[in-house]
């Protein structure tokens, strides 16, 4: 269940209370700190505590809007704030489309955000959690050197209040470890990683993030460069989240507006394999990012963007839907108190198949499981969808695994690909970043190799 900041939506509910007018504010009170701890041959390397709080006012007046931030609470502080977002306000461009969320009936749905058990652990723990993820790491196999184990945690406390009649506030937290692993084979060095994440370090798994990182970086010990050709490749779960990821532009309703998707004027139309379900789901609690509400203080929601092979819909905040004359989704983005909402998804993941990524790969005569890309954003152009990127991984020969390969590129569009999805695993891995990942087979792919 959401858990109230009473202190913090006193202080929001003030700001609002002062609005003159024909004046529209929007206040976002928070604060928030987080725990970065990295190990290195059994020592802490790094370790940052660090902890902030602030405002953010948002004041729309005749279509023009002027924003200001500082990262103080105090009294004198808010006023000052308050008057620069007025005064920044007078010189802003009239937008038509400027205007604050307004409250839509939607409810959150009730999720446990917060886990008091990580906000008590210890920080001497945390550090030993870290040292222990290095040590099982270089146990798992005599090749393997670590570069960093890493320990991370936050929190955060906010409230919303807006003169529309937003009034809201909440609390969460979350925690993962990470480590990076080099293989040695004479002169040759390949690299790995591991993760896993947790509601508290109780939950964090330290044996699967130190079994991942070894084997990824003692996979590709000995790789060479494939020869040229179109193939069937198998993303691995993390290269799929990166997948996903980069996708979630393309639902953005504002980049819709601006014609900056393969997705716009497309809705109803089948656009991926019918094997294909993408939602985006905060309310999900297993989800790094889950929350009960948006960055403009609306509700969450589970929204379906293709449902077996049609797009279903774009995402939007209150802006985006009102230049698109619709609704908002619970899409609005924001990184904080200092800055202004922005559209995006919030966890994204793919509908799960029924099959392992051994029992895919068991299917494939001849293919390329991808364990690694590089230059994935650089690397593809949201707009025409092309997309292009460096890739490293396991050749697939017979329906088994055969020789690592290494710097070689895979190419073709977001467009192509999404429709020649042959395959989904059910291996759904957990990240922390805005995707979950796991295993997707993708047929007839370019990789430029010799």
């Amino acid at each position: 269940m959401r858990t109230d900041v009473p202190d913090l939506q006193e202080i929001a509910d003030r700001i609002v209370a002062r609005a003159s007018g024909g004046e529209q504010i929007e206040a976002v009170v928070g604060r928030g700190g987080d725990t970065s701890i990295r190990v290195y041959e059994g020592e802490v390397e790094h370790f940052v505590s660090a902890q902030s709080q602030g405002i953010g006012i948002r004041v729309i007046h005749e279509g023009r809007t002027g924003t200001a931030y500082a990262g103080s609470l105090d009294e004198s502080v808010i006023a000052d704030v308050l008057a620069q977002a007025r005064d920044n306000a007078r010189y802003g461009t009239v937008d038509p489309y400027a205007g604050l969320a307004e409250p839509d009936g939607v409810a959150p749905v009730p999720q446990v955000l917060w886990n008091d058990e990580l906000a008590a652990w210890p920080t001497d723990g945390k550090v030993e959690m870290a040292k222990e993820l290095e040590k099982r790491a270089l146990a798992a196999d005599p090749r393997v050197r670590t570069e960093e184990a890493n320990y991370e945690d936050d929190w955060s406390e906010s409230a919303f209040a807006t003169t529309t009649g937003i009034r809201v506030s909440g609390r969460g937290n979350s925690c993962y470890v990470s480590v990076a692993t080099l293989a040695d084979d004479g002169d040759a060095t390949q690299t790995g990683f591991g993760f896993s994440v947790g509601d508290s370090p109780r939950d964090l798994d330290l044996g699967k993030a130190a079994h991942q990182a070894a084997e990824r970086a003692t996979r590709l010990l000995g790789a060479t460069k494939p020869s040229s050709r179109r193939t069937t490749i198998v993303l691995d779960p993390y290269v799929t989240a990166q997948f996903i990821g980069i996708l979630s532009s393309a639902f953005s309703g504002e980049n819709v507006a601006k014609g900056r998707s393969i997705f716009a004027d497309r809705i109803g139309e089948v656009v991926a394999t019918p094997q294909l379900t993408i939602v985006d789901d905060p309310t999900n609690a297993l989800a790094y990012t889950a929350t009960d509400i948006d960055g403009e203080g609306l509700a969450a929601r589970r929204n379906v963007l293709i449902d077996r092979g049609e797009l279903k819909m774009h995402v939007h905040s209150s802006y985006s839907a009102r230049r698109m004359n619709t609704h908002s989704t619970g899409n609005a983005t924001r990184g904080g108190f200092a800055s202004s909402p922005g559209v995006g998804c919030l966890a994204m993941q793919v509908t799960p198949g029924s099959h392992t990524q051994a029992e895919l790969i068991a299917g494939i005569d001849e293919g390329v499981l991808i364990q690694d890309v590089s230059g994935l954003h650089s690397g593809v152009n949201p707009v025409s969808g092309d997309f292009s990127t460096g890739a490293a991984g396991m050749l697939i020969a017979g329906g088994a695994l055969a020789g690592p390969v290494r710097e070689f590129t895979i190419a073709s569009t977001l467009q192509r690909m999404l429709l020649d999805i042959v395959a989904i695993g059910n291996d759904v891995d957990w990240l922390p970043m805005r995707a979950a990942g796991l295993t997707l087979v993708i047929g007839d792919v370019t990789l430029s190799g010799t």
